[in-house]
């Protein structure tokens, strides 16, 4: 059922001006850099992540780093419910009281890293929608898609220089290849510096993931596609063949003739293989030691 009208606003766009600078001079605060505390300020890149996660009356909506709550104000007036993650206590009684005309919206403080998604939303199908701290996105990144209850979509500001590697088509690195085996992300706009405040010194990107039904490595062969990748990627430099020696308990010669026998040449880098060659190494790496 979706929130009655008390719950929401009627028209989204015309949210009143929130003057985050004004409002932490209020309260005494000042944004941690430690934290990677740049709240997104721009009402136009604001109204960019709501469209791009076009979120129905019907969904759960998890955000994280509501920081003083501007877009989780968005995603209230849209969603069915908002729960809204922040790490930082001292932000917490100013974010519940920007909230506060809000009865859908779950204000946890804590870090997301030490949340269990599926826990926190018991189960139920979700939306994630945030602007996160650049230094932790990767970890956030797989924290949700390895978790027992993945969301149906991701839509997230990230530093332009890391969506471009979630999205990455040609010489994938490790953060695409774990992204990309479990949906499909693109890049919606970049969004410049000053639509944050503070300015931080890099722009930003927002970026969409639609995340497939099943992952294209079968769940049970997920352990042993990130055993792969990982070795693959754990000397950049080395060819695939070399750096699997280091990384996996078979020799050269009995890695070099499994490569072959999967029709990957041995003298390749990991970033140059597609999940599909990745795939065929997953499924007869039982054949490794043979």
């Amino acid at each position: 059922m979706a929130p009655s009208r008390e719950h929401r606003l009627d028209n989204p766009l015309n949210l009143p001006h929130l003057n985050i600078p004004l409002l932490l001079h209020q309260y005494g605060l000042k944004p941690k850099k430690r934290l990677g505390q740049n709240f997104l300020i721009d009402s136009k890149a604001i109204h960019q992540v709501l469209d791009s996660a076009e979120i129905s009356s019907d969904d759960i909506v998890l955000e994280i780093g509501a920081g003083l709550g501007n877009l989780t104000r968005y995603l209230a007036a849209v969603a069915k419910r908002v729960i809204a993650v922040e790490v930082d206590s001292q932000l917490i009684p100013l974010l519940r009281s920007v909230l506060s005309q809000y009865s859908n919206v779950d204000v946890i403080q804590g870090d997301i890293l030490n949340i269990n998604p599926t826990e926190l939303l018991k189960g139920r199908p979700y939306l994630v929608t945030a602007n996160i701290p650049y230094y932790i996105t990767s970890a956030t990144i797989r924290h949700l898609l390895e978790a027992g209850t993945r969301p149906k979509r991701i839509v997230l500001t990230v530093q332009s220089e890391v969506a471009e590697r979630v999205c990455a088509k040609e010489r994938k690195n490790l953060l695409a290849l774990s992204v990309q085996v479990f949906g499909s992300p693109k890049i919606i706009t970049h969004v410049p510096a000053e639509a944050f405040y503070p300015t931080p010194n890099v722009d930003s990107s927002i970026v969409r993931i639609d995340i497939y039904s099943e992952p294209s490595i079968p769940p049970p062969d997920l352990g042993t596609f990130f055993l792969l990748v990982r070795a693959g990627f754990s000397q950049k430099r080395k060819t695939l063949r070399n750096a699997l020696t280091t990384s996996l308990p078979s020799s050269s010669t009995q890695i070099e003739r499994w490569l072959e026998m999967n029709e990957v040449d041995p003298h390749r880098r990991a970033e140059t293989l597609s999940i599909a060659e990745w795939k065929k190494l997953v499924f007869s790496y039982h054949l490794l030691a043979v």
